[in-house]
């Protein structure tokens, strides 16, 4: 083992360690749809004084986890989102209104002096600091100005009066300038006589009077009530009392917040995704696992292996950085295996071509048997250093699409994108350090390099000895097949115009609520009692596990009460497993996000492409980057299925995936043609397609293997998400390879720009033994074969 090979080991035996310590030692962050709960999304809005900027944000996060740490919520979580929102995290909480309410009210605590209750006076115009409020018994109150603000009040608390059965009270506690300021309000208070409505002092929160008691008899005149503490009572029940004394107690909020998305997770549901996420995994790695074992044997069961320790990396770099993971970061994290997965096999696929290469050149040259055999050593050490490039290469635009994904996406969605980066780089790491510290130790062994076929290397595949032994020339019909490819299109506009989108309420705004029957409810039924309930305009779906899902532009929380009802009345005991809401701001801004994210990632990609290979390559690739994306838009037009966050996702990763096949097979372009730059590019394009087909099949059935266990196993949530990702993995696989380079061909004829020069691989630094050997007598490699 030389020296490179020592540091690669030593790496992955670090990575491998730390990644073990760090599993064993903590805990996941699980998202509130996989732990179950509510998360409130909350924006700051301006007042005629106050500007809603990250300074008044913040101060109103403050003023909200006082509020929250009241809630009796465990481990909640709060955080500023942007400028002007803020993420509110509360799981367990399966119901909330109590939340939302607590949480928004702006809670503006005052104190007035009472002037008169006459409806009379209530029409005249007053002085300008006085004016007219409802008191708690409906009758009209003519107040002072504010005489103290909650700014001066310590704290609340509710409490029950069972000795004089005057029912729960809140008990206030002032403090500072609060104590004078209330004794002078009561003191004046007390100088009317009993009865008078002057005697009264006026409890105002957020502009409704919430109490106006009579300053007690025993109060002395101009002396009023010392001592810094007073009760607010108002007939409340003991949840009402319990709220505003969290309110007084948390204080008021800098400016005023508006609810523009909120999302509750039964715990049923969240449990049941986690298993059906789990099942699915080990299902998909188990198969992809026997998979590459099968195709590659003795090297494939080491990948395998790698791909164990893959897992074991992301998990823990996941933990690492403390991110949250949510479903579809589940779905993203099993999908990322798939990466893993290509990086073995484009390194594997190079090694059989440098040994079946390596091979035919000795063959022709003549001379023993053994002599015609190449090294298994050296055909894996060319088949890492000849795949880097195209591993870094897909691999970076895979990076930039989940990128993509946690700038512009929002809720779980933006988990995906995490996990997703997350896998893609432990691919790397697993793949390039892992599985090449493991093959080099495994084609060193004696018993291997003696029987070098059980490495899986010295065969070249069913695929590639076919394409060998056929050698078909698919460019030769490249008009046919973009002929192809259009008349794809033009049905996938098709649906799109006629049948239209199904967008989601991520994008639409609105309310969405799921729940769960005790038997099967028909949607058909469903509409039918909800248009009877009043519901006329609610669309009513069925999920694959039974439950129904109702959507409405606005629902209130007694019409949500109504439409349960109606569906308790057709399918019996009914629970609510799932709540959502965005409102017409946020879903305007997320679906202007999505656009601006495909159009960013079809930029990002152009721009890329055209650096790392030439503009003809970029413009092929990102127009079958669209081309792709438009067909996968306009199937799920025409099965009416939802465009939401999730379907963004699988799209913006289907991006990646094209142009990462796309990548490979340019990749390869640009090393044929610098070899021979006087050969006609059609000829180097077939020729590129026809050495990277055994590696866009073996990574397409290693995909595939996954995501159908995701479709099948994954839950009713991943299903769409999966179904979509097989489509674009079909519709990828054909455009990287007939349609992006029947493009290049054809923008190649109009370019005048020169072949690429020639790739220079650079070949490892001989070692001092290696110079001695070379200095004296010839060696036999690792097969025999005479160096």
């Amino acid at each position: 083992m030389n020296r490179a090979s020592r540091l690669r080991a030593l790496l992955a035996l670090a990575v491998l360690a730390l990644s073990l310590y760090l599993t064993l030692t903590q805990s996941p962050r699980l998202g509130l749809d996989l732990r179950g709960g509510t998360q409130l999304v909350l924006e700051t809005r301006d007042t005629p004084t106050t500007k809603a900027g990250r300074e008044a944000t913040d101060r109103t996060l403050e003023v909200l986890r006082r509020r929250v740490d009241g809630l009796g919520v465990s481990e909640p979580n709060l955080a500023r989102s942007g400028e002007n929102r803020i993420v509110v995290e509360l799981p367990g909480l399966q119901d909330p209104r109590e939340a939302a309410q607590v949480l928004g009210r702006t809670a503006q605590l005052t104190f007035h002096p009472v002037r008169s209750t006459d409806p009379a006076d209530s029409r005249q115009q007053g002085p300008k600091d006085e004016r007219t409020l409802r008191d708690e018994s409906g009758q009209p109150l003519r107040i002072g100005p504010a005489a103290l603000t909650g700014e001066q009040v310590d704290g609340a608390e509710a409490g029950f009066d069972a000795e004089r059965g005057s029912g729960w009270y809140v008990s206030v506690d002032l403090r500072g300038t609060g104590e004078r300021k209330w004794a002078q309000l009561t003191g004046e208070a007390a100088c009317k006589p009993a009865g008078d409505p002057a005697r009264r002092a006026a409890i105002v929160l957020d502009d409704k009077v919430i109490s106006s008691p009579q300053v007690n008899e025993s109060v002395a005149c101009g002396t009023g009530i010392t001592g810094g503490a007073t009760q607010i009572t108002g007939s409340f029940t003991q949840q009402e009392a319990q709220d505003l004394a969290l309110l007084i107690k948390g204080g008021a909020l800098p400016v005023p917040v508006e609810l523009v998305e909120q999302r509750t997770v039964g715990p049923t549901l969240g449990a049941d995704a986690i298993e059906a996420s789990a099942r699915a995994a080990v299902i998909g790695i188990t198969l992809t696992a026997l998979f590459i074992i099968v195709v590659y044997r003795l090297l494939g069961a080491l990948a395998a292996l790698a791909l164990a320790c893959y897992a074991l990396i992301s998990y823990a770099a996941l933990l690492a950085l403390g991110a949250t993971l949510t479903l579809p970061g589940l779905a993203g994290f099993v999908l990322a295996i798939g990466m893993a997965v290509d990086a073995n096999v484009l390194v594997f696929e190079r090694a059989r071509e440098e040994y079946a290469m390596t091979g035919r050149k000795r063959k022709r040259g003549g001379g023993p048997a053994d002599a015609a055999r190449p090294g298994i050593r050296t055909a894996l050490t060319a088949g890492f250093r000849n795949a880097f490039s195209a591993v870094a290469d897909s691999n970076i635009t895979t990076l930039l699409a989940a990128g993509l994904l946690f700038f512009f996406a929002s809720g779980p969605v933006r988990g995906f994108g995490v996990t997703l980066s997350l896998g893609v780089l432990a691919s790397m790491i697993s793949a390039l350090v892992v599985t090449r510290v493991l093959a080099e130790f495994a084609v060193g062994r004696d018993l291997v390099r003696a029987a070098p076929r059980i490495t899986g290397l010295a065969n070249e595949g069913l695929v590639r000895t076919w394409l060998t032994r056929r050698s078909p020339d698919l460019m030769r019909h490249r008009r046919r097949w973009l002929a192809g490819s259009a008349l794809v299109l033009v049905l996938a506009a098709a649906g799109i115009g006629l049948r239209g989108l199904n967008f989601g309420v991520e994008f639409t705004g609105g309310r969405m609520v799921e729940y769960a029957t005790a038997t099967r409810v028909e949607p058909g039924a469903a509409r039918t009692a909800l248009a009877d309930a009043g519901f006329p305009r609610a669309v009513v779906n069925s999920s694959g596990d039974g439950d129904l899902t109702v959507r409405t532009e606005k629902l209130t929380a007694a019409q949500e009460g109504e439409i349960r009802a109606a569906v308790a009345g057709l399918g019996g005991k009914t629970e609510k497993v799932r709540d959502e809401l965005v409102g017409p701001s946020l879903g305007d801004e997320l679906r202007r996000n999505a656009l601006i994210a495909l159009g960013v990632a079809l930029l990002a990609q152009l721009g890329y492409l055209a650096v790392r290979f030439r503009w003809t390559f970029g413009t092929s690739a990102v127009a079958a980057m669209a081309h792709d994306v438009l067909i996968l838009v306009g199937i799920f037009a025409w099965l009416g299925k939802p465009v939401d966050g999730v379907f963004l996702a699988a799209l913006l990763t289907v991006i990646g995936y094209s142009v990462n096949d796309s990548v490979v097979v340019f990749d390869r372009v640009r090393e044929l043609w610098g070899a021979d730059r006087r050969a006609r590019f059609d000829r180097i394009a077939n020729s590129a397609i026809l050495q990277t087909l055994p590696r866009t099949v073996n990574t397409g059935i290693g995909a595939v293997l996954i995501l159908a266990a995701l479709a099948f196993l994954g839950g009713d949530t991943l299903t769409d998400f999966a179904v979509a990702l097989l489509i674009g993995i079909g519709v990828g696989t054909y455009s990287s390879l007939f349609t992006a380079m029947p493009l290049a061909i054809s923008l190649e004829a109009r370019s005048a720009a020169p072949p690429p020069r020639p790739v220079t691989r650079r070949r490892p630094a001989p070692t001092r033994s290696g110079q001695r050997r070379r200095a004296g007598a010839s060696r036999a490699d690792d097969t025999g074969a005479v160096v």
